[in-house]
């Protein structure tokens, strides 16, 4: 029994040592916010896409989906597809800025790393990525957003 007890004592010091040295790490990479510059978010290769289909691509189908029906597992991804609920842009602009429930914000003053720095849009990927969704996947939103109207957005909210 005393080998036991030994033996979790020396493990057990081991695992504050890893969870240390991850907390380490995870306070290296959210110390500032990078760019949408990377097509993950440790990758150092160039994404200066701006157009809203590249953005689509790169940044949101991994929850929503490639054909933008959304998914159900580790969170819920709501679908983008036929949904009313984008024909307010400024809704679907503040969700994009700020984040809402497990959607991450993008705007540089709300983003929040999880396992990195987290990554941040321009107000023009924005907007093309607004409109091109408020356009696709059966949404037939005609009225678009422009990078200054995003802008002025986030400059509304604190």
């Amino acid at each position: 029994m005393n080998q036991q007890r030994q033996y979790l004592a020396g493990a057990s010091g081991w695992y504050a040592a890893i969870a240390l040295h991850l907390l380490m790490l995870c306070a290296f990479f959210s110390e500032t916010p990078v760019r949408a510059q990377s097509l993950g978010i440790l990758e150092a290769a160039p994404f200066t896409g701006t157009n809203g289909r590249q953005v689509f691509e790169h940044i949101c189908q991994g929850c929503h989906m490639p054909n933008a029906v959304g998914a159900v597992g580790a969170g819920r991804f709501p679908a983008l597809a036929d949904n009313p609920t984008l024909a307010s842009r400024d809704y679907v602009a503040l969700t994009v800025l700020m984040g809402r429930r497990n959607m991450p914000a993008f705007s540089a003053k709300h983003a929040i790393g999880f396992a990195g720095p987290p990554v941040v849009l321009s107000e023009t990927q924005m907007a093309a990525v607004i409109n091109y969704v408020r356009t696709h996947f059966g949404n037939h939103y005609k009225d678009s957003i422009s990078a200054a109207e995003v802008a002025a957005l986030d400059q509304g909210y604190h």
